[in-house]
């Protein structure tokens, strides 16, 4: 084990992690860990709140930066130290063959050498100077290369910084519009109940007054049969007597029938039948102006979706995916046009080549990528048994294989009544439906495969960024029993 360098550690000690240089300033965080004031102030600049530890990222509601004056002290003497190169704690080498020390260094071989070295027939032809010129040389060198990866790690800090920004900029402006979306729907939810309240209430006062129109009219109709029924017995009883009777008080009788006719009450006012009137005129326009509305959110809601969905999806390509049948296990039985895989009870006769899948139901698609970014959509149907993703190119074929991202493949699979992405172990998405038509969409150059419901296109899963290593990825599909799969259009 090589020794340990007193001198070099309190050197790393007194370094910032984010400049690479001495600490200037050093200040500590609630995380223990110590930045420069400047860097960790440029690194904090524009952000408000929830401020993070460049090292741990662990987050902060409030700017602390506490001065360590011991580390400010250890800085000082690690600056004295490298200033004295005499206390170095390092012993100088030697030639491990002639055990002379490495005055020399060789140009071709590019080693440090001795005196003796130099004259030997090995470096007798090459081109050799002082150890002390070739250190000033290289240190040159390195210095250009350590600045150069300073500045590249400068840039990486801004990149991180102004994207964590970005990021923090971009969920403010999504709860921004979420809590304006809650609210006029609240607004819009509370108008349209109180029209639906003043509508019911007119629409209760018509039902009264219909109600008391009905109630007096069976008075009246009840009070005129009764009088008729009497009359009907009195004029029959005065039909049957003898003419000397019948002819008594005829015209009182004539008169009382003429009486007797009946005048038909009015079931509704003019004026009720015309608020009747208006009051449907109004609901068939108001229903009218809410399915407006309707149609009109409705469109403007699909047209932000799609907005939404396109910002994320800029850059994509739709793939034309058709499936190879020189991989097909034999029990899949594929379509004329390669769009279509079902599974059959029975073994279909194929040869055994090296590209076939000869015990899991798997196929893959005819297309390869290794660039770009790339979807399809894979109709499922209400299949019990299936997976959808994407496999290595190299994907083993023979025998038993594991579906997981070790092994090369990345899918959501639908298996004995449960949704789940092939992750190590498996991850249960906790779905209240199961989608009936996936899209699948790799970036090849992100290294990342996400899944959406094709539907209303709503996230499924995503397997993280450079979880896809690089190489030729193929479409991957698995056909459990009873099941059939189709690449849509």
């Amino acid at each position: 084990m090589a020794a340990v360098n007193p001198a070099k550690t309190i050197q790393d000690e007194a370094t910032c992690p984010i400049c690479l240089e001495y600490f200037n300033d050093p200040v500590s965080l609630d995380c223990d860990h110590d930045f420069c004031r400047a860097c960790i102030t440029r690194c904090w600049k524009g952000f408000g709140a929830d401020i993070s530890c460049p090292q741990c990222r662990e987050t902060f509601p409030q700017r602390n930066l506490k001065p360590n004056r011991k580390l400010k002290n250890i800085v000082e003497a690690a600056r004295e130290l490298s200033l004295q190169p005499g206390r170095e704690l390092e012993r100088e080498r030697l030639c491990e063959k002639h055990r002379e020390p490495l005055k020399l260094f060789c140009k071709e071989d590019e080693i440090p050498i001795c005196l003796v070295c130099d004259r030997s027939k090995e470096h007798r032809d090459h081109t050799a100077f002082p150890a002390e010129e070739a250190v000033e040389e290289f240190k040159e060198k390195i210095q250009a290369h350590l600045k150069k990866l300073r500045e590249e790690r400068a840039r990486l800090v801004e990149f991180q910084v102004s994207n964590e920004k970005r990021s923090q900029e971009n969920l403010r402006k999504t709860q921004t519009e979420r809590q304006k979306i809650v609210s006029e729907f609240q607004q819009l939810q509370r108008f349209l109940k109180e029209q639906e309240r003043l509508l019911l209430a007119q629409l209760l006062k018509l039902d009264k007054e219909i109600q008391k129109i009905q109630t007096e009219n069976i008075d009246k109709l009840s009070a005129e049969m009764s009088h008729l029924t009497e009359l009907i017995s009195d004029i029959e009883g005065k039909y049957q007597k003898p003419a000397s009777e019948f002819l008594q008080d005829i015209r009182s009788t004539l008169s009382r029938c003429e009486k007797g006719k009946f005048q038909q009450p009015e079931e509704i006012s003019p004026e009720l039948e015309k608020g009747l009137s208006d009051f449907s005129q109004k609901t068939v326009a108001l229903m009218e102006t809410l399915r407006k509305f309707k149609d009109t959110l409705l469109s403007a809601l699909d047209t932000k979706r799609g907005e939404s969905l396109g910002s994320i999806r800029q850059g994509e390509i739709a793939a034309n995916v058709t499936l190879d049948p020189d991989t097909a296990h034999p029990k899949l039985v594929l379509s004329e046009d390669g769009k279509s895989v079902s599974w059959a009870n029975t073994r279909q006769r194929a040869c055994n080549n090296p590209e076939r899948f000869n015990t899991a139901l798997c196929v893959l698609g005819c297309e390869g990528f290794t660039s770009g970014r790339h979807c399809w959509e894979v109709e499922v149907g209400d299949g019990l048994y299936w997976a959808v993703g994407v496999a290595r190119e190299s994907v083993r074929r023979k025998g038993g294989i594991s579906f997981s991202p070790e092994k090369g493949i990345w899918a959501v699979q639908q298996w004995l009544g449960q949704f789940q992405a092939l992750t190590s172990p498996r991850t249960p998405l906790s779905l209240s439906w199961v989608p009936s038509r996936i899209r699948v969409c790799l970036d090849c150059d992100r290294g990342q495969v996400t899944f959406f419901d094709a539907g209303d296109q709503a996230p499924i899963f995503t397997f993280p960024p450079a979880s896809v290593p690089g190489g030729r990825i193929r479409p991957w599909l698995w056909v459990g029993s009873g099941t059939w799969l189709s690449l849509c259009p």
